[in-house]
């Protein structure tokens, strides 16, 4: 794929009648000969031209630490494309198979085929591909974005593409490109941001990020940390240490289910387990400090399985800078 020639977006609709369309900046792909393509999408690399707003999608929606990547896979029948050196361009439907958020898809899609001289081939959306969150277990993290953009959000998107695929020179090449390909989803820095130290308002905006989403856990009324945590807590100490600045807190909380003083102890006992998880990894302790609020201040009632979970929560305060 020639990325510098090809398009990726999504449009999302927000409060009912506002329409946004965004991009990704890292992605690749290969068509091999027999008419397989396949595509790649860092997910981390999401662009809505806003900084916070990419930071909600990349942990809140997307949870692109544990789901780095987008990968789709699409048959196109050569037979279809027997006369495109004579026709130039083919309209067709064409079944893919998308892997999103831990979920794999096959759905089908209508494409225009576009011959541009001998050695590039566009591959074009000819229609845009709706893709409903629920159909990826998207329904949680769109719920997140809505409460922390204090938005409302219709549960589906539209993608649209334009690709530009170039013919590699050998076999040897187009494994080249393959390879090359695999080893971009393997990037660690492909973020829509800028390098060094977060300023004071980005390093605010992500530890309130931080805080909404539900992805640190802990084994059934302990503190000790389940291995699931790890990669959110390390993308937390990234942060704290490009926020050099500022001091945090880790706050615990607990449900009402037990005791007033156990769930006290356990708020506070799971708040030093994250903190001693983030100094150990790598975070500056001097600036970690850690408190537990039991049971005092749920953010819904706890009156549902549902409703005790998102009271059972560990959230990020900033305390100076």
């Amino acid at each position: 794929m020639n990325t510098d020639a090809s398009a990726l977006r999504f449009q999302s609709v927000k409060n009912e009648t506002k329409v946004e369309s965004s991009t990704f900046g890292t992605y690749n792909g290969t068509i091999d000969e027999n008419g397989f393509a396949t595509v790649r999408v860092l997910l981390d690399s999401v662009d809505t031209t806003i900084d916070l707003r990419n930071v909600r999608m990349r942990f809140l929606l997307f949870e692109t630490f544990q789901y780095p990547e987008a990968v789709i896979t699409m048959q196109i029948d050569p037979a279809q494309l027997a006369d495109l050196r004579d026709v130039r361009r083919k309209v067709m439907m064409a079944p893919y198979t998308i892997d999103l958020h831990g979920v794999t898809s096959e759905r089908e899609a209508e494409i225009a085929v576009t011959l541009l001289d001998d050695d590039t081939v566009s591959v074009t959306s000819r229609t845009p591909i709706s893709l409903p969150v629920a159909d990826f277990a998207l329904e949680g993290g769109v719920a997140k974005l809505e409460e922390a953009a204090k938005v409302s959000i219709l549960p589906s998107a539209t993608v649209t593409f334009d690709f530009m695929f170039n013919r590699a020179e050998s076999a040897e090449s187009y494994l080249s490109a393959s390879t090359a390909m695999l080893g971009t989803a393997e990037t660690e820095t492909v973020a829509m941001e800028d390098d060094g130290d977060f300023s004071l308002e980005a390093c605010k905006g992500r530890f309130e990020i931080m805080s909404r989403t539900d992805n640190i856990y802990f084994a059934r009324s302990s503190a000790t940390l389940e291995d699931r945590s790890a990669p959110l807590l390390d993308s937390i100490v990234e942060i704290v240490n490009r926020c050099p600045e500022l001091s945090i807190r880790v706050d615990g909380h607990t449900d009402s289910d037990g005791t007033a003083a156990l769930n006290q102890s356990l708020s506070e006992a799971r708040a030093r387990s994250v903190r001693a998880y983030l100094v150990e990894a790598g975070a500056d302790g001097d600036r970690i400090d850690t408190i537990g609020f039991g049971e005092d201040v749920p953010i819904v009632a706890n009156d549902s399985v549902e409703n005790k979970q998102r009271n059972r929560r560990i959230e990020f305060s900033v305390v100076s800078g």
